[in-house]
């Protein structure tokens, strides 16, 4: 589970997008905006406590740090959310900035509260991108205490302007704000994230397979198919045959572990980095990338639910495969094309008896299983018939 939290790349876009239609984005900005205001603030103020002890290189600085909070503010307030890339930059300034900042006081309470604004940064970090930027983020913070300890034990910066420290205190004082920084971006923002992660894919799961839901596969796709690199990818849609049958005859409680079962062999048949949906009763969708001919993808996964060991009844499935070629780019509508196609595609081969494969825009099913007659087995001399469609 951690690994799978560490390697997962969190879809800022659909983060966002979501934030949107719940509408909190505008509040959010607002209050990162004020939070710029609270920086510039701290600024001035910062300016007038040092006085005339910070020197020219000082007053530079705090000039520097009032005008990225001034522009991080009118960001924030006047403009739209920042794209990924932007919002990246904008935390990379933001560190360099404070931690600067933070080398060049001449007053150890105002170092102290400008790594406390790294810890802050940290939290708009563990909402909005992945546990490595994180981690990142949070060595970066971590190496700032250390620096800032560092002055402080070699009586750099001392606790006032004419106060001279002990050293004994100092490294005392410097090792335990080191502590007290591990814990707050070291252990808390880790935290937070994780269990932002976990309840995040918790709602984006089907609960009953473990797979994606239809708003899980929407969440992963766009990140998933940007990294396909011009390769041609598929989306397949597969629906078992006769399902509410099987419902009827052995009850709900099987028909469960029949969908589990399912939902294991398509994980076993699938390439490790296609993503895997439940998007409906008995309907699944698969998407990956091409690395062999899309019939024969299609028909991997039919004939892994066909050949699932130890059920008194044969449980096929109607699938179909829709292709996004590789030189074609990929955007919500193409999804959303594809998508409708291998649906189409399989309720084509579901009309021809099911148990069979549909290329889209293709007019004959890839494969065919024969028609037959399932007989169930209950008990040695009892039997059941399924109808064929």
């Amino acid at each position: 589970m951690f690994r799978t939290w560490w390697r997962d790349r969190v879809d800022y876009r659909h983060l966002v997008e979501t934030f949107e239609a719940h509408g909190a984005l505008g509040r959010f900005k607002f209050m990162l905006g004020t939070g710029g205001l609270v920086m510039l603030l701290i600024a001035v103020l910062a300016s007038i406590a040092q006085g005339d002890v910070a020197g020219p290189v000082g007053e530079i600085q705090g000039i520097v740090e009032a005008l990225v909070a001034g522009a991080w503010t009118l960001r924030w307030w006047f403009l739209p959310w920042p794209r990924e890339r932007e919002s990246l930059l904008w935390i990379v300034l933001f560190d360099i900035d404070t931690t600067a900042n933070d080398l060049l006081v001449h007053d150890r309470i105002i170092g102290v509260l400008g790594v406390v604004l790294l810890a802050a940064m940290g939290g708009y970090v563990a909402v909005f991108h992945g546990p490595r930027i994180l981690a990142l983020h949070i060595g970066w913070t971590v190496l700032s205490s250390v620096l800032l300890a560092a002055l402080m034990v070699s009586g750099s910066l001392p606790a006032g302007q004419s106060t001279a420290g002990n050293t004994g205190e100092d490294l005392a004082l410097g090792l335990a704000f080191i502590l007290v920084m591990v814990v707050v971006v070291g252990v808390i923002l880790p935290f937070v994230q994780f269990s932002h992660w976990l309840l995040r894919r918790d709602a984006l799961s089907d609960p009953l397979t473990g797979l994606l839901n239809r708003r899980g596969l929407d969440s992963y796709l766009p990140s998933h198919m940007r990294r396909a690199q011009h390769r041609a990818a598929y989306v397949t849609t597969l629906d078992l045959d006769r399902f509410k049958v099987v419902n009827d005859t052995f009850g709900h409680p099987f028909g469960d572990e029949v969908l589990v079962r399912t939902a294991q062999r398509l994980r076993a048949a699938a390439d490790p980095d296609a993503l895997i949906a439940r998007t409906g009763g008995e309907e699944f969708v698969v998407v990956g990338f091409l690395r062999e001919d899309a019939a024969a993808v299609g028909d991997g996964l039919r004939g892994a639910v066909e050949t699932m060991p130890d059920l008194p009844v044969l449980i096929t499935a109607s699938v179909g495969v829709a292709v996004l070629e590789a030189a074609e780019s990929y955007s919500d509508v193409t999804y959303r094309h594809l998508l409708r196609s291998s649906d189409s595609a399989m309720y084509r081969a579901k009309r021809r008896g099911g148990n069979a494969v549909v290329v889209a825009e293709q007019d004959e099913p890839v494969h065919r299983r024969p028609r037959r007659r399932h007989v169930i087995r209950r008990g040695k001399n009892a039997a059941a018939t399924l109808p064929d469609v």
